[in-house]
This record gives structure tokens, C-alpha cells and sequence, in this order.
């Protein structure tokens, strides 16, 4: 079974292979976490007030929102919950349409399941027919990211109605929502109607906070109590519980940035215009930008710069490919100076 690959650790330029917020979280979360008190430090952290906000934040209800340390805590524990096979039964599949975040497919391989892939259009559009026909009675979990991860493609909420009405008794639909703020989306609002779905959310992106891993899975009470028993006991930590409380009383500073990756993603745009670069209208922080036989020369003439951005090329359909983030102005403009740079010298 293969690793997930980290991306190397760089720090040393400029950060746009990861899709982070490079301009940071609110100031209203450094006070918070400066405010913190030697016995909270020393204490195993409450959770009920951060439950509370969240599920506030995103129109839930308490019973209905697990906290996790990052929302790959979430997925993984949802994959050991619904993927670990039962002692002479058959192996539980997961379900992944391509591409995906890379997470899913390993995932499933530790809780000891069977990946099915469904490869992707050549437009990226959700595959809707070959998902509903790939999946069987074995068919125990679907992976949807919306937006998708590397493309930025948002699927239609029927496509996600579609599937939970397909799936057999006992399986869950897993929507990973990392993304839902660019987006201007989200199922959350429909999960009372579909009890047999599971949306998974981040603090990471949208709200800066990718540092102290807090995210948390919203689903009816039934399909999240096998999973909270997969997740350790205190894995959130006291400073990410106080830094999401504080960065949900900021949606101003949330909605700046918003604002900038729209701009960015339009700046971005034009630029692979001008430079003949194929692209896929993102409804994420980041674009996929198709760069060809110049994919190699361009991510390493990028780093030789001092911008990091991510060669997908490996990924189901994506030969060619670079993932760019798309953050603060700032640092887009920077970046698009360096790949018109390094396109023309390669010229």
C-alpha cells in the first residue's frame, strides 16, 4: 500500500501548493490564543461552547456536528467506521470519482476496504451516470469532494440527492465541503432530508487556521456515533478550540479574503488568457491550469523563484497540470510575474 506524499516543507517562499490562506488568520484568533491561561493549557479542553458555535455557524444543530482535528481526522475515522470489514463478510467499497483528493484512496486502503474509481470526464463534470452505475450492494461509502480537489468543479446539489438515493441501506455519501466558502455552497442545509449523508468541513482554508487542525463532520446523530468512537478522546486541542471560537465571531476578516480569491481567480484567468493556458473555472481558492509539455519546466522554474505551486499531472485526467492557489491579491500577482516569466524564457 503506497503513503500519502507530503508536499516538501517549504517555508521559505511563497506558498501556493497547498491551498492554504497565506494572509493568515483573523487577529482576533491571536488574541485568543494569547489570552489562554496556564490551567486551560493544562487542562483536557472543553468542548460544548466550540460545538456550539460551529453548529451555529453552519445552521445545525449540536447533536448533529463532531469537532475534529482537522477534517482529515474526520475522514479517516469515517473510513474506519464504515470500511473495516466484518469477520466473513464481504470487503466494504468506497466509492471514489476522479480526481479526488488523494486522502480518500488511502484512507480506505488503512481501514482495510476496496477502492472503486470512477475515471473522469474530459470537461471534469461530475460523472453522475458512472457513479450511480459503479455502485453495488458492497457499496458502503461515496466520496464527493464540492468543489472538487484539484479541479475547483462544483457538482450540482441534485447530483448529491442522486446518489443518496442510489446508495444501498447502510451505506453513507461523505460530501467534503474544505471548500464551501469560495463556493458560496453547501448541503448542510439538506442533510435533515437525506439522513444518509455525511458533510465534512475545515477551519484550514477560508478561515486561516490550518495550523491548529480543527474541522469538524455535520450528519444525523445514527451515522455519527460510529464514527466519534473512531476518533480519540480530546483530540481537538485548546488552542484550536479557541481559535475557531474566536475566528467565528470575524466573518468580516473570513469574507476579505473571500473577496481576494475572487480577484485572484480573475486575475489568474486572464493571465493564462494572454498565455495560451488552458484552465478550469474554479469555484475554490485555487485553479487547475493545464500547462502541457511545459508542466515540469514551469513548477521548477516556479520554485527556483520562490513560489511553490503543485504539479497534479499524476492525478486520474489531469496530465499536464498545475494546481495554483488563489489567495491574497498580492501573492497572485507575484506569482502570475513568475510564470509569465519563466513561459517566456522558456520561449
Amino acid at each position: 500500500m503506497s503513503q500519502y506524499q507530503k508536499p516538501p516543507e517549504l517555508y521559505d517562499g511563497l506558498r501556493l501548493h497547498q491551498n492554504e490562506n497565506t494572509g493568515g488568520c483573523s487577529p482576533r484568533v491571536l488574541e485568543a490564543l494569547a489570552a489562554l491561561r496556564p490551567e486551560q493549557i493544562g487542562f483536557y479542553p472543553p468542548y460544548a461552547e466550540a460545538t456550539r458555535d460551529v453548529a451555529a455557524y453552519l445552521g445545525a444543530t449540536v447533536d448533529c456536528v463532531a469537532l475534529t482535528n482537522g477534517l482529515d481526522e474526520g475522514i479517516m475515522a469515517l473510513a474506519v467506521a464504515y470500511l473495516r470489514p466484518s469477520v466473513g463478510g464481504p470487503i466494504p467499497e468506497a466509492l471514489v470519482p476522479e480526481p479526488a483528493f488523494e486522502i480518500f484512496r488511502f484512507d480506505t486502503a488503512v481501514a482495510g476496504g476496496a477502492l472503486v474509481q470512477v475515471m473522469p470526464r474530459l470537461d471534469f463534470a461530475f460523472p453522475l451516470d458512472e457513479v450511480l452505475a459503479a455502485v453495488t450492494p458492497k457499496t458502503r461509502v461515496v466520496f464527493i469532494t464540492n468543489p472538487n480537489n484539484p479541479t475547483g468543479v462544483l457538482a450540482p446539489p441534485d447530483v448529491i440527492r442522486a446518489v443518496a438515493a442510489r446508495v444501498p441501506p447502510g451505506a453513507i455519501v461523505f460530501v467534503d465541503e474544505a471548500y464551501a466558502e469560495f463556493a458560496g455552497a453547501s448541503f448542510v442545509p439538506e442533510l435533515p432530508a437525506f439522513p444518509n449523508v455525511v458533510v465534512g468541513r475545515t477551519f484550514s482554508k477560508a478561515f486561516g487556521l490550518a495550523g491548529l487542525r480543527i474541522g469538524c463532520l455535520v450528519g444525523a446523530p445514527a451515522l455519527l456515533d460510529p464514527i466519534r468512537h473512531a476518533v480519540p478522546v480530546y483530540s481537538v486541542n485548546v488552542a484550536a478550540v479557541a481559535a475557531v471560537r474566536a475566528a467565528l465571531k470575524d466573518l468580516d476578516h473570513m469574507k476579505g479574503y473571500l473577496r481576494q480569491v475572487a480577484q485572484s481567480k480573475e486575475l489568474l484567468y486572464a493571465a493564462c488568457d494572454r498565455l495560451g493556458l488552458r484552465y478550469w473555472t474554479s469555484s475554490a481558492n485555487f485553479v487547475l491550469v493545464c500547462a502541457g509539455e511545459r508542466t515540469e519546466a514551469l513548477v521548477r522554474g516556479a520554485f527556483a523563484r520562490g513560489v511553490y505551486i503543485r504539479d497534479r499531472s499524476t492525478e486520474p485526467g489531469c496530465a499536464g497540470c498545475i494546481r495554483i492557489g488563489t489567495g491574497i491579491v498580492a501573492h497572485t500577482k507575484r506569482c502570475i510575474e513568475v510564470v509569465e516569466e519563466v513561459l517566456c524564457a522558456a520561449r
